[in-house]
C-alpha cells in the first residue's frame, strides 16, 4: 500500500505513535488510508452541509474496510465576491486548491482520495489535483440548490442580479427586490442553474471521475447522502484494483465531457477548466476542439440562465446518464469504451438509461439548437480565441456590428450601464481584467445582469479579456486572448472603432486597417499595477485564458 511509506516497519514506530495519538487502533493503521479533501465551510451556501456529506463518505470507507482521514481546503463563493476586489481571488484560488491537495497527498501518502467540492473553482482545482497525483481518486459534490419561487415563478441567483438592473430601469421596485433576495436561494447547494459549479459537477460524471447523478441530485435529497456512502465504498474498490485517474481521464473522456457540455449549454468557464485539468493529465485541449465538438453536437437542454429549467428538472428527467444515452443514439457522438470510477465503461453505465421528460432533455431530432452551447471565436481582435455561450445569446445578436465603447475596468462599465449611459448597438469593451491584467480574470455577472435588467441584452454586446459567470446571458464574449496586459489587440481598441461579431462564423474582428493597428501598438505601453501577496505571484506565473489560465 502507498500508505505503508509512513506506517510500516520498525523505523515507523514514531509515526504509528502519532497516529495512535489521533485515537486510531492498530487495525485502522494497518488498513488502507483514504484522504478526504473536504471544502466545507460556513461562508458558502453550497458548502455549509459538506460535513454531513463527508460523514457519509467516511461511513462508506469504513464499510469497505478503510480508514478515512479528512483534511480541508479553502473555498470561495463567486456570487458573494461578485463585483468587487474579492473576485480577483476566485480563479486564482483554483491553483491554491490543487497545490494544497497535492501537498497533503504527497506529505501523507494516502492510498486513495475522495474529493468533496461543490462550487466554482473548487471543483476543477480538486480535479486538477487528482490528475496530477494519479492515485485512485473519486469526486462527490454537495449537489445543486433547489430553485426559489417568487410569485409562482421559479427563480435563482441570476434572477436577483438581473432584478438590480430592473430596479434601476424602473421596471421593478425596491420592495420586490427585497422580497426576491429572500427567496431566490432557498437553502444549501450550488446555485440552481447550469452555472459554473453545476456545469463542472455534471462534467465530473461525463469525465468518469464521479458516480452517476453526482451533478444533479439536489443537495437536500437523501439520495445525496446515499451517493456519498456509495462513493466511500467505491474508493476502496478503486484502491483494490488500482484504477487511477490516468486510466479514466483520457482524451476520449475529455471529448465526452465537452460533448455533454455542448448538449446542456454549460458555463463558458468550462473552456478554462477542462483544458487546465487536461494539462495535469498530460493532454492538450485547445479551443479548436471545443468548436469541432460544438459543430456536431445538438443543444438538448434549455437550463437557466438561457432557459427556464433548473438542475432539479434535469435530475427528474434522468440526469446526465439520460442525456448521454440520448447523445449516444448518434454514432460516434459518445465514446462508450471509456473507463469510469464505477469500474465499468461509459457504455455499460448507460445501459437502460433513458429520457424521462422530452422537454427537459429533447430528442436528437428536435434540439433547442442544432449546434452546441459554447463557441470559440477567432479574428484580429482575438488571435488566440474568445468564448461565448451561444445558447444564451438572442438570435438577433448572433451577428452584430457596432461601435466600441471602451472601459478600463468592470466598475467603470457597470457605473455607465446603471446610469443608462450606453446606447443601442454599442459593443462594450472591458479590458485589463484578464488572468494577468486583473489579475485573476474576474467574472462579470453584474454588468451582464445589469444590461439584461435594463432590457438591452438584445441591443448591445459586451467583450472582455476577463470572463463571465455561468449565470450570464446575452452577447457576452469573454476570455479574449491575448489579453490587454499581454499586449493583445483589445489593448488598443478605441471608442468608436467598428467591431464585427459573427458567432455562427466564429469570428471576432476589429474593423480598422492593419497599418493603424500597428501604429497603435507602437505607441502602447502596459499600465502598471501595484500588487502584493498571492496576486503578485499569480500575475507573474499565470498564462493566457486560451490555455486554461494555468501556471507556466
Amino acid at each position: 500500500m502507498r500508505s505503508d511509506r509512513m506506517k510500516k516497519g520498525i523505523e515507523r514506530a514514531p509515526h504509528r505513535s502519532l497516529f495512535k495519538a489521533l485515537g486510531l487502533t492498530d487495525k485502522e493503521i494497518e488498513s488502507p488510508m483514504i484522504g478526504i479533501a473536504n471544502s466545507a465551510n460556513e461562508v458558502i451556501p453550497g458548502h455549509l452541509h459538506l460535513h454531513q456529506v463527508s460523514e457519509a463518505v467516511k461511513s462508506g470507507i469504513r464499510m469497505g474496510g478503510g480508514t478515512p482521514m479528512e483534511f480541508f481546503t479553502i473555498g470561495i463563493c463567486d456570487g458573494i465576491i461578485m463585483g468587487h476586489e474579492g473576485m480577483k481571488y476566485s480563479l486564482s484560488s483554483r491553483e491554491l486548491i490543487a497545490d494544497s491537495i497535492e501537498s497533503m497527498a504527497m506529505a501523507y501518502p494516502f492510498d486513495g482520495l475522495v474529493l468533496i467540492p461543490n462550487c466554482d473553482k473548487i471543483i476543477p482545482g480538486m480535479m486538477m489535483a487528482a490528475a496530477r497525483l494519479n492515485i485512485p481518486a473519486i469526486l462527490v459534490s454537495g449537489g445543486p440548490m433547489m430553485a426559489g419561487e417568487f410569485h409562482g415563478k421559479e427563480i435563482d441567483l441570476a434572477t436577483v442580479f438581473e432584478a438590480v438592473g430592473k430596479v434601476k430601469a424602473g421596471s421593478a421596485t425596491l420592495n420586490e427586490l427585497k422580497e426576491m433576495e429572500g427567496c431566490a436561494c432557498p437553502g444549501v447547494g450550488s446555485c440552481a442553474g447550469m452555472f459554473t459549479a453545476n456545469s463542472m459537477n455534471c462534467l465530473s460524471e461525463a469525465l468518469g471521475l464521479a458516480l452517476p447523478y453526482n451533478g444533479t441530485i439536489p443537495a437536500i435529497f437523501a439520495d445525496r447522502i446515499r451517493l456519498a456512502k456509495e462513493t466511500g465504498l467505491r474508493i476502496m474498490e478503486l484502491v483494490e484494483s488500482n484504477l487511477r485517474p490516468s486510466k479514466i481521464m483520457t482524451k476520449k473522456a475529455f471529448e465526452n465531457a465537452i460533448t455533454v457540455d455542448m448538449a446542456f449549454g454549460g458555463s463558458t468557464n468550462t473552456s478554462l477548466h477542462l483544458p487546465a485539468i487536461a494539462k495535469e493529465a498530460g493532454l492538450s485541449l485547445p479551443l479548436q476542439t471545443f468548436n469541432r465538438i460544438s459543430d456536431r453536437t445538438p443543444h438538448l437542454c434549455n437550463l437557466s440562465p438561457a432557459g427556464p429549467h433548473h438542475l432539479q428538472d434535469l435530475h427528474r428527467a434522468g440526469g446526465i446518464p439520460a442525456l448521454m444515452s440520448e447523445l449516444g443514439r448518434k454514432k460516434k457522438m459518445i465514446h462508450e469504451d471509456v473507463m469510469t470510477v464505477t469500474g465499468n465503461t461509459v457504455g455499460e453505465n448507460l445501459k437502460g438509461k433513458r429520457r424521462l421528460d422530452p422537454e427537459i432533455i429533447r430528442p436528437l431530432e428536435n434540439p433547442y439548437h442544432g449546434n452546441g452551447g459554447l463557441v470559440a471565436l477567432f479574428g484580429n481582435l482575438a488571435p488566440e480565441g474568445a468564448v461565448v455561450k451561444r445558447s444564451a445569446v438572442d438570435e438577433s445578436m448572433l451577428k452584430h456590428r457596432g461601435p466600441a465603447r471602451v472601459f478600463e475596468s468592470e466598475e467603470e462599465a457597470l457605473k455607465a450601464i446603471l446610469a443608462k449611459k450606453i446606447r443601442k448597438g454599442e459593443v462594450l469593451v472591458i479590458r485589463y481584467e484578464g488572468p494577468r491584467g486583473g489579475p485573476g480574470m474576474r467574472e462579470m455577472l453584474a454588468p451582464t445582469s445589469a444590461i439584461a435588467g435594463i432590457g438591452m441584452d438584445r441591443d448591445v454586446a459586451l467583450l472582455t479579456d476577463g470572463r463571465f459567470s455561468g449565470a450570464s446571458r446575452g452577447a457576452s464574449i469573454g476570455h479574449i486572448s491575448p489579453e490587454a496586459a499581454e499586449g493583445g489587440p483589445i489593448a488598443v481598441v478605441r471608442n468608436g472603432d467598428p467591431i464585427e461579431i459573427d458567432i455562427p462564423g466564429k469570428r471576432l474582428n476589429l474593423l480598422i486597417p492593419d497599418e493603424e493597428l500597428k501604429k497603435r501598438f507602437s505607441q502602447w505601453k502596459p499600465p502598471r499595477k501595484e500588487l502584493k501577496g498571492y496576486l503578485k505571484r499569480y500575475a507573474r506565473l499565470v498564462t493566457s485564458a486560451s490555455t486554461g489560465a494555468v501556471f507556466e
